[in-house]
């Protein structure tokens, strides 16, 4: 199943629930797109998709700045995996396909 399109991401974090929009296109087994969330977006970088599975990062600067790095699994219309919260640990994320 292919990663391509956008998704609505509910991310766990030490400060509740976070709200996202993630927009992804394969390039071979490149993954490339931006995400989105509280009114600021970021290209992600260092994408790459292999079977179901697909991987990034981004910088965020709100609520401070870090790099969020994510692992998933796509089935279907959703997505699911882990997500690293710079200092904060790891924690869990989900998507679905709009």
């Amino acid at each position: 199943m292919t990663a391509d399109g956008n998704w609505n991401l509910v991310i766990s974090t030490p400060m509740g629930e976070r709200q996202a929009t993630l927009s992804l296109k394969t390039e071979g087994a490149a993954l490339k797109g931006s995400q989105a969330a509280e009114g600021n977006s970021a290209e992600i970088f260092d994408g790459s998709v292999n079977g179901d599975a697909v991987s990034w990062k981004v910088s965020i600067t709100n609520p401070m700045p870090m790099t969020l790095e994510f692992e998933g699994t796509v089935q279907g219309n959703s997505l699911s995996g882990t997500v690293v919260l710079g200092a904060f640990g790891s924690s869990s994320f989900s998507g679905t396909r709009t």
